[in-house]
């Protein structure tokens, strides 16, 4: 069964080629490492919530856009090795690749697919 891990970010909105050359940079380690698919997009129509949104979620600012990532792995085992080979490649540093956003603020989290 599939894993996704999904991510969500705010990013300045000057940034916006900075974090394109991040994704760039970043996306054929993830698939290096096992990942079958990654997935990144630019907010284009996210509606502010009147009790939670995706800006009250990154705690995004005025001059910030939301960013909306996914990567797609094989399985659960796949992923879970696929980040422990991340986490130690010198490409992955933050020298290497540095943000382009403020990575306190950036929400994550690892999900099992639904067959429909």
């Amino acid at each position: 069964m599939s894993y996704v891990d999904g991510f969500v970010a705010a990013v300045p909105a000057a940034n916006r080629e900075a974090y394109a050359e991040h994704a760039r940079k970043a996306a054929p380690l993830f698939k290096e490492y096992g990942a079958t698919r990654v997935f990144e997009s630019w907010g284009d129509d996210v509606p502010r919530g009147k009790q939670t949104d995706f800006y009250r979620a990154v705690a995004a600012k005025d001059d910030e856009v939301v960013v909306f990532s996914w990567v797609e792995w094989p399985s659960k085992e796949a992923r879970d090795a696929g980040w422990a080979k991340l986490m130690e490649d010198p490409r992955m540093q933050p020298g290497a690749n540095p943000m382009p956003f403020d990575g306190t603020r950036l929400i994550y989290g690892g999900f099992a697919a639904i067959d429909l």
